[in-house]
């Protein structure tokens, strides 16, 4: 489903990526672990569409989004990617539903309460973010990402603000949907504890792989170590 292959990113003539090269296969659960500067936030938005690589290409279903205007990444975000990020990125002045609503609307989903329901906040739907824990902020965010019923959800650091428990309840939440609705799921994180819940990890130091792995069994999230 997506391929990348060579992909160079260079900030203020620092190299962030320095020739990245991987496969993420569809309905895959791939984790991306490195310290802080590894560039895996940075490969993160390049696999994404929100930002072109320098060099090498990356290919989504055989398309090369390093060929597309901004106006067509635009398009292809909309149509096929989630985010999640670890700042929540709410609308103070909405409630949950309108929230949630504004990624639905992307794409005229009228059964966005469904995934409202999926993330365990039905009763809370008329709450603004300022009534809700920081878990149940983002998974506010998780619904609005899946609401516009993404192909891949992309998440960088999503439990990186959040407690022990509430942390491993957002991970339950996250790959109990993924079972039930199917998409593709790319994290990026640095608890190398969340890599036993993937199939794909992809390590990273300084800008490349240094190792990638599939794992045979995958944990929960209440079987990993934190």
């Amino acid at each position: 489903m997506i391929k990348a292959v060579n992909i160079k990113k260079t900030y203020g003539g620092n190299e962030v990526l320095k020739g990245v090269s991987l496969e993420i296969e569809k309905n895959d659960f791939a984790v991306i672990l490195g310290a802080s500067g590894s560039g895996k936030s940075t490969l993160l938005s390049i696999l994404s569409g929100l930002e072109k690589s320098d060099d090498g290409k990356v290919e989504y279903d055989g398309a090369n989004l390093n060929e597309l205007c901004d106006r067509e990444l635009t398009q292809f975000r909309k149509k096929h990617v989630g985010f999640v990020f670890q700042q929540y990125y709410l609308l103070s002045h909405l409630n949950v539903e309108s929230n949630v609503k504004l990624g639905a609307d992307l794409i005229g989903n009228k059964d966005f309460k469904d995934i409202i329901a999926a993330v365990g906040l039905s009763d809370k739907l008329k709450r603004k973010p300022f009534e809700l824990s920081g878990g149940e902020q983002q998974r506010v965010c998780i619904a609005r990402a899946l609401a516009k019923k993404p192909d891949i959800l992309f998440l960088d650091e999503p439990t990186g603000a959040l407690d022990e428990a509430t942390g491993r309840e957002i991970l339950d939440y996250i790959t109990k949907l993924q079972a039930e609705i199917g998409f593709t799921m790319v994290m990026v994180t640095h608890n190398v504890n969340i890599a036993d819940m993937a199939e794909t990890v992809i390590k990273m130091n300084s800008g490349v792989i240094v190792e990638a792995i599939n794992n045979s069994v995958s944990k929960s999230a209440y079987e990993i170590g934190w």
